[in-house]
């Protein structure tokens, strides 16, 4: 089984690569620090799995997922993350991740979801399971109105949305996704309009509040 890790933390990747490379099965082939580097190496690489965190800068994890998913949908991707929130599970889970492991938990916990996969199963932490139990129970599985909001947003919108709210300038943003500040403006533009903001300064707070940017 050929891996990409993908985590904003060396040491954490580092350590993970030990573990994971003690199972004969396990190659780790690759290491990225943020999604849009994850998706070149994706393209570059061809690996069977990526094990991915949530909040990294540029790009989060969830819309690396999507894009990961759209570009090559067989590759299998595993979210390990701290964020258990309902909306996070249940974006991940809709954008195609065959795993969600809660980085709190054991080592093996990770290894259960890398055998599900192998099996082509989807795997959920057990503190990830008991949050959409919660949910269940207390009648709480729609996302509130807010979080409904971001699915409004195309994932270009999506990823400008991060980009402005980490501090990015348009002739930055322009630059990071080769397209011209003229579409910059256009996308921030239909951006505030359809979460009905009206500054600059609250798309960053919208941004942030969501866990959009890395945190």
């Amino acid at each position: 089984m050929r891996i990409v890790l993908v985590d904003d933390h060396a040491i954490f990747r580092q350590g993970l690569r030990s573990l994971l490379e003690q199972k004969c099965w396990v190659e780790v082939v690759g290491e990225a620090a943020d999604g849009r580097e994850a998706i070149a190496l994706v393209e570059k690489l061809k690996p069977d799995v990526v094990i991915m965190d949530i909040a990294m800068s540029g790009l989060n994890g969830l819309e690396a997922l999507l894009q990961l998913k759209n570009i090559h949908p067989s590759v299998k991707v595993i979210i390990l993350t701290m964020h258990t929130d309902d909306h996070y599970v249940f974006r991940a889970l809709r954008y195609g991740a065959s795993g969600y492991v809660y980085k709190g938990s054991t080592y093996e916990d990770l290894e259960m979801a890398l055998r599900a996969l192998q099996k082509n199963e989807t795997f959920l932490s057990p503190a990830v399971s008991q949050v959409l139990i919660d949910g269940f129970l207390q009648n709480q599985l729609r996302p509130d109105e807010q979080h409904n909001l971001i699915e409004l947003l195309s994932p270009r919108e999506r990823e400008i949305l991060q980009l402005v709210a980490e501090g990015n300038k348009r002739r930055q943003i322009a630059k990071m996704l080769s397209i011209s500040v003229k579409t910059v403006d256009r996308h921030k533009y239909n951006i505030k309009e359809k979460l009905k903001l009206h500054r600059e300064e609250e798309l960053a707070d919208f941004a942030k509040m969501l866990g959009l940017t890395g945190l």
